[in-house]
């Protein structure tokens, strides 16, 4: 990222950004790494109960802003509680998850520097609707190894714990098998 490279002034609606399925949540990008220099990457996400990524670690700070709901969010050691109105920050590095705890929550959340967004174009499916991806989830990939690299490639880290937020993704769990280092792996 050039920091003194010209970037041109910008602006979009949630209506007119593109918007991607990936698992259970809409994401709208409403910037990208292109559209900032790099600088940083923006988006508006819906996600219904319950969801949110497992405990990870990213390359880049990330900031996030409530907008409706509530969330519980794990931040290192610190366990917050989060609702329309919260931000919060996570410096790079730090291992966070986060659960919808609400019916649906409405977050922003945004990366400095940009290129997280990669995983939204990446595995994410164009939605057709503003709404939450129908029932069982957006179609998308099913090769682990991909979406491991893809991740990986876009700053983001998973770490091998199991997810205090979510007791029913412990490591017994079949339907969330995962190799010897606690990547997931295909079922």
């Amino acid at each position: 990222m050039d920091r003194n490279r010209q970037v041109n002034p910008y602006g979009v609606s949630i209506d007119e950004a593109p918007a991607f399925w990936l698992a259970d949540t809409l994401s709208v990008l409403l910037a990208s790494g292109e559209q900032t220099g790099g600088r940083c990457c923006l988006l508006w996400e819906l996600g219904p109960q319950g969801s949110g990524p497992t405990p990870h670690t990213n390359e880049q700070d990330e900031q996030v802003c409530v907008l409706d709901g509530n969330l519980t969010i794990r931040v290192g050691d610190q366990l917050l509680v989060a609702s329309a109105g919260s931000f919060v920050f996570i410096p790079r590095g730090t291992v966070h998850t986060f659960r919808v705890d609400s019916p649906t929550a409405t977050i922003l959340n945004w990366y400095t520097p940009a290129g997280f967004e990669r995983v939204i174009r990446e595995l994410g499916v164009p939605a057709k609707t503003r709404t939450l991806p129908p029932a069982g989830g957006s179609p998308g990939w099913t090769d682990t190894r991909h979406v491991l690299k893809v991740y990986t490639q876009a700053g983001a880290h998973w770490v091998d714990e199991p997810d205090a937020l979510r007791p029913e993704r412990e490591w017994g769990d079949p339907s969330q098998a995962r190799d010897p280092q606690g990547r997931p792996q295909p079922q």
